[in-house]
């Protein structure tokens, strides 16, 4: 039987040396920029510490709304979900887009401050191995609250971009373990991992676990508890 290994994560952060000060720059850039960057300003944010809640879920809306307070940019950038995205290109085009069909409305140019500029910048994901091992879907129950935030953005959110399969680590486990699990695979696949927290996702998925398996559900999870790593 083939075993989870949990693991953790973190992310490296790398500048680009791309920045832009307008959004007309902002679009010029993210037309060739590393596909990397692309995915850094839309996923990395889960994994970067957070001071308050956030307002927008990627770095372009954000820097829209807080640099150019261009509103309607921000909004329009803030919808943009790239779990609907399986290719980064296509997210890239989406970004392009929106960005062009704003740009086609305004005639106002709006400049960010110098020091206030969008640096583009890339991450790579660098994993620790926990050495703890499952053997049983139902662990999974008793596990997934004790996980950190990194073992959950390495096993549901980045695990989609690794090939050849493109599905989180829960739902490719489950795969191996027969029929009797495939309602369970069906709930996991429907969340949709960018909208939330890294905590609240924690949450959810140990609820789906514990309801499948007849278990009441972990307490909150929301603070960190003491993890495993």
């Amino acid at each position: 039987m083939v075993e989870f290994a949990i693991k953790d994560c973190t992310l490296a952060i790398l500048a680009t040396g791309r920045r832009a000060q307008t959004l007309r720059e902002l679009r010029d850039v993210i037309r060739n920029v590393h596909v990397g960057s692309i995915y850094h300003h839309f996923w990395g944010t889960l994994l970067r510490p957070q001071f308050s809640d956030r307002e927008y879920n990627n770095d372009f809306a954000t820097w829209c709304r807080l640099s150019l307070h261009d509103n309607t940019a921000a909004e329009r950038l803030a919808v943009i979900d790239p779990a609907h995205f399986s290719d980064l290109e296509d997210l890239r085009q989406e970004l392009i887009e929106v960005i062009d069909e704003r740009l086609d409305e305004t005639e106002v140019m709006l400049f960010a401050r110098a020091d206030r500029q969008f640096h583009f910048a890339r991450s790579v994901i660098v994993v620790f191995d926990t050495n703890k091992r499952l053997t049983e879907p139902h662990e999974l129950v008793d596990a997934l609250p004790l996980m950190s935030v990194g073992s959950i953005f390495y096993h549901f959110v980045d695990a989609r971009r690794r090939e050849p399969l493109g599905q989180d680590d829960f739902q490719a486990w489950l795969a191996g373990m027969g029929p009797d699990y495939e309602e369970l695979r069906e709930s996991v696949a429907a969340m949709d991992p960018y909208f939330e927290s890294l905590f609240v996702l924690r949450d959810r998925l140990a609820q789906v676990f514990a309801g499948f398996f007849g278990r009441p559900a972990a307490g909150d999870s929301s603070r960190p508890p003491e993890v495993i790593a």
